[in-house]
């Protein structure tokens, strides 16, 4: 996206990231939008280069100065990049010294949140609704009776709590069944 004028003012032209090249793209920090100044970054070709893995090794020791800057989008873009390096001292020396606001952090820290989804076995996304199949016998605990593998499994529930789990009637009766031991049917 093209960099407006108000944000290419905001650093005098210059990349919010580096503070050294011509910044050339106003790069919005998800999982904000675009539709405000203050969820973007003006950033240069190296540093959008190095972020979609062109990684330029010592390049992001910059972010020794941008992660102090006044801007909650700079500080967000500088501790989310920062977090991919910290196993590295001189990442994780600054990442500990740094003193930024509770919201700032989450918000940097956002892109590696991996939603809770319920898969079967095998990988298969389940949803609400599918039809499984036991891939291996089992004992239903509270009843007197064992499932037996090839069961099919109609129109499964999805806990909402625990994505390791759903519920599906067998026997009439509804019970819990762990998705690593279904196949999506």
């Amino acid at each position: 996206m093209s960099i407006s004028k108000e944000l290419e003012q905001r650093n005098q032209d210059l990349c919010e990231l580096c503070n050294v090249e011509t910044a050339t793209v106003a790069y919005t920090v998800s999982p904000k939008n675009d539709d405000l100044i203050e969820n973007q970054v003006a950033i240069c070709d190296t540093c959008k280069q190095s972020m979609e893995g062109e990684d330029f090794g010592f390049h992001w020791r910059c972010l020794e100065g941008s992660i102090w800057s006044a801007e909650p989008s700079v500080q967000a873009l500088s501790y989310r990049i920062l977090t991919k390096y910290k196993a590295e001292d001189w990442a994780n020396n600054l990442i500990n010294s740094v003193d930024l606001d509770e919201n700032t952090i989450q918000w940097a820290l956002s892109a590696f949140e991996i939603p809770d989804v319920h898969k079967d076995a095998f990988g298969n996304t389940l949803e609400s609704g599918d039809n499984v199949v036991l891939t291996q016998a089992l004992n239903v605990k509270g009843t007197n009776f064992t499932a037996s593998k090839g069961t099919v499994v109609k129109k499964i529930k999805l806990v909402a709590d625990n994505h390791e789990q759903i519920e599906g009637k067998i026997n009439d009766q509804t019970i819990v069944i762990l998705t690593k031991f279904v196949k999506k049917n």
